[in-house]
């Protein structure tokens, strides 16, 4: 006789509060790295990840967003579900989950069977820092240099102006959108470049 299914509670999910901002460029990070020092801030640790946004299957993805990131070339990964994004003055919050995975590239290949698709990828570099319960990372990708506060919301705001932030500059799209629109812009520049090249003569 076929048991009944036991339901079991769902995972408490975390809630992800943060600040993002551009800066000009690795001068900024420079700045930034020597007032976290003069401050006592804990260096967590350097990686280069590789991102992978996924869609699909139907309509699994239209508000949770789904990200795998290979560290380091791999194999170790994390994967990260995260809700609709709602803002607390400029402090973005979103639901979390995250797992980490032993073998990244056998999850991705799992996520394809099950029918989700690699959307689009980017490459990140990250230096991250704790200072007083805030994780401050400094990253780089192809299409800019960018400073990201998380920790408690009402801290926030504060602690991005002791390192020189302004809260109401900060950022309200996630990297894995600017990442697509950089790859969208660079497509159009790449396509209008070629129809100017001259065609050979003979």
């Amino acid at each position: 006789m076929a048991r009944r299914a036991v339901r079991r509670p769902l995972r408490d999910r975390s809630i992800e509060s943060e600040l993002k901002f551009q800066v000009a460029g690795p001068v900024d990070h420079s700045k930034l790295r020597a007032m976290l020092r003069k401050r006592g801030a804990h260096l967590e640790g350097r990686y280069r990840e590789e991102n992978y946004r996924f869609n699909g299957p139907g309509k699994s993805t239209r508000t949770t967003t789904l990200r795998l990131r290979v560290l380091d070339g791999g194999p170790r990964g994390v994967l990260t579900a995260k809700g609709p994004a709602k803002f607390e003055g400029r402090v973005k919050i979103r639901e979390e989950t995250e797992i980490g995975v032993s073998d990244a590239h056998a999850a991705m290949d799992l996520l394809m069977q099950l029918g989700f698709q690699v959307a689009w990828s980017y490459p990140k570099h990250r230096t991250m820092w704790n200072l007083d319960g805030v994780a401050i990372t400094l990253d780089v990708l192809e299409f800019g240099w960018f400073v990201e506060l998380e920790g408690p919301v009402a801290i926030l705001p504060e602690m991005a102006r002791s390192l020189g932030l302004d809260p109401d500059g900060a950022l309200r799209e996630s990297y894995s959108v600017l990442a697509r629109k950089h790859l969208a812009a660079s497509k159009k520049k790449a396509s209008k470049a070629a129809a100017h090249v001259e065609p050979a003569i003979a």
